[in-house]
This record gives C-alpha cells, structure tokens and sequence, in this order.
C-alpha cells in the first residue's frame, strides 16, 4: 500500500509540460523516437527516484540499466539527506551569521554583522580590512553578494543605510585565493565542494568537485560557473560543466588547463572538512565549500541541502556515477 501511495505521489508530482519539453529537444538532438524517451523518462522517475532533470543532465537516454544504477539522483539524495541531517539543526548552517560563529576556527577571514546600531564598528571594519564582501544572511547561489573596497572619501553613513535596506548584513573580508586558483580564474573565489559523512561518532571524506568562475564574482553555476569533479588525490580528472551542460577542457577567459589541475593543500583541505564534520554531528550529510588561501584551506559556507555535483556519462571512459562510492562508506 505504501509504495502504491508513493508512486501516485510522484505522478501528481510530475511537470509534463516541462517533461514533453525536454523529451522533444532529446528526442531532436539525438535522433531518437519522442514517444520512447518520454516513457523511458517516466520509468527512470519510478525505478531511479530520476527527474527530468536528472534523466537530461546525467544523460540517463545513453545508459543501460547497469550504468543508470550508479548515478546519483535528486530523489536519492533527498533520501540521503533525509536519513542523516536533522532539521532542527538546519538553521545552524542556512545563517551565515551562526555559521561564522560556529564554525570561527575554519573560516580563516575576519567578519562582522550589521544590526543598525554599529556604523562606527563598520567603518573601522573597512579601514583594517580594506576590501570586504557583502552577503545577505540566509541566501543560496550567491543572491545579494557584492563586494566593496575602502574609500576615505567615501559616505560610509549613507553606504550603510543601503546595506541595511539591501539585507546585505554580512560583512567579511575579501578572501585571497592560492595563486595557483588565482591563475585558474582570478574574478572570482574558486572554492571546491566537499562532501562529507559523519555517523557513529566518525567522520568519512565521501568525494569533491571544483567550482570556477567564468568572469562572474562568484563561482556559483546560477552566476555562470562551472565544475569539474576531483579524484581523491585533489586532481581535475574530468573537463568541467556548466549550468547550460556546455564542457571545458581549458577556462575560456584564461586558457588555463582544467583536466589534470592539482588543487593546492587538498589533504589539509580533507582533514580540516572531516574535523568541521563533528561539529554538529545531527547533520551528519554536509558540503562544505571551501576556498584555498595562500597558507591554509577555509570554509566560506557548509550546505544542509547540497546539491549533486558529479560528470555527466559522455565524460567518462567508465560510464559510473557516484552511488558506488556512496555505497562503500554505507551511506545509500
């Protein structure tokens, strides 16, 4: 009865238009029977928790069943997430404020709050920081960010006031990146998504991808970024993807060399994630992202609900995706 309840949920919960939109245009591209693909699109919804989303992104229309078994899908990883992490532990990493306060010892850059009452304390924030960036206090893909450099001249009253009007009241220090990631692409912070488990008092590395900007002040997707995902020695093994699914072997601004790039300090960069990971262990599923300086890693934000970041199959030599390796630490 449970699983007749569970499947009439998932049909009401489907958006045909936008599966028959997506059913046409792979059905265009690859020249292949509409009608097949959208039933085919269907069946992966019941058998692989797949959207169609997932059923394009991870090209699930080129696979067998074999290979469809190994990707990670959004209903499988809201089942993580619902398995691991508390929600009323949620809040501690969607405010960026508590955050900071929880996790000081990782952030690695100076950072204060605006609360209406504490212009003086800002403007002497500016002056010893000189560059800060500006974040809203519970926002995601990078909403509201900005950044702000130190002016002398400047009317800090009047910024202030706007920053208060534009809930931008995270105020950090500009980060300086590791010039190995500076030279990879130097508009943006790069930071790497790192993925953790910590259940029965002990903390696992799960796998990581790295995030690069294309031109954007951030290297979020939603800001036209992209990814390429990490083997577990901190090397690029993979070209990187973007929002619109378009691949990169080099960054197109710098031409820098994406598959093969060695991020910097990533071992330091693991233990320091597996000891933030026991922090508050009834979130047990986290990605941290985490940004290289020039001496030390550090974690910008640690994420309740993170999203999946793996290669999509045409990328692969071996057509699997990360289940495999969800499956030997027990996690699905």
């Amino acid at each position: 009865m449970k699983k007749i309840t569970y499947l009439f949920k998932r049909i009401f919960k489907m958006n045909v238009k936008d599966m028959v939109r997506t059913a046409k245009d792979i059905s265009s591209k690859n020249n292949r029977n509409f009608l097949i693909i959208f039933c085919d699109m269907i069946v992966c919804g019941f058998a692989y928790q797949a959207g169609y989303v997932d059923y394009r992104k991870y090209e699930f229309y080129l696979l067998n069943r074999k290979e469809r078994k190994t990707f990670l899908t959004r209903g499988k990883n809201n089942q993580i997430i619902k398995t691991f992490n508390n929600h009323d532990h949620r809040y501690k990493f969607e405010d960026k404020a508590i955050f900071n306060e929880l996790f000081n010892n990782f952030v690695g850059r100076n950072w204060m709050v605006i609360n209406g009452s504490n212009l003086e304390e800002f403007i002497s924030f500016m002056k010893i920081n000189k560059k800060v960036i500006l974040k809203l206090l519970d926002s995601d893909n990078a909403k509201g960010i900005g950044k702000l450099e130190y002016d002398e001249g400047a009317n800090y009253e009047k910024i202030y006031a706007e920053l208060l009007e534009n809930k931008q009241l995270l105020v950090e220090r500009w980060l300086t990146q590791h010039p190995d990631l500076d030279k990879l692409c130097d508009s943006s912070v790069n930071t790497m998504r790192m993925y953790t488990l910590y259940k029965d008092g002990t903390s696992y590395f799960v796998h990581a991808a790295l995030k690069i900007g294309k031109g954007s002040i951030a290297d979020n997707l939603a800001l036209g970024g992209m990814y390429t995902c990490l083997d577990d020695s901190g090397v690029a093994y993979v070209e990187a993807l973007d929002y619109d699914n378009n691949t990169y072997a080099t960054h197109p601004i710098t031409g820098e060399k994406i598959v093969g790039f060695q991020v910097p300090l990533f071992k330091e960069a693991v233990n320091m994630v597996k000891e933030a990971a026991k922090f508050v262990p009834q979130v047990g599923y986290v990605g941290w992202d985490v940004a290289i300086s020039p001496n030390r890693p550090v974690i910008i934000e640690g994420n309740f609900f993170p999203e999946i970041l793996q290669p999509k199959p045409s990328m692969l030599e071996k057509k699997e995706g990360l289940i495999p390796k969800y499956k030997r630490l027990n996690i699905i």
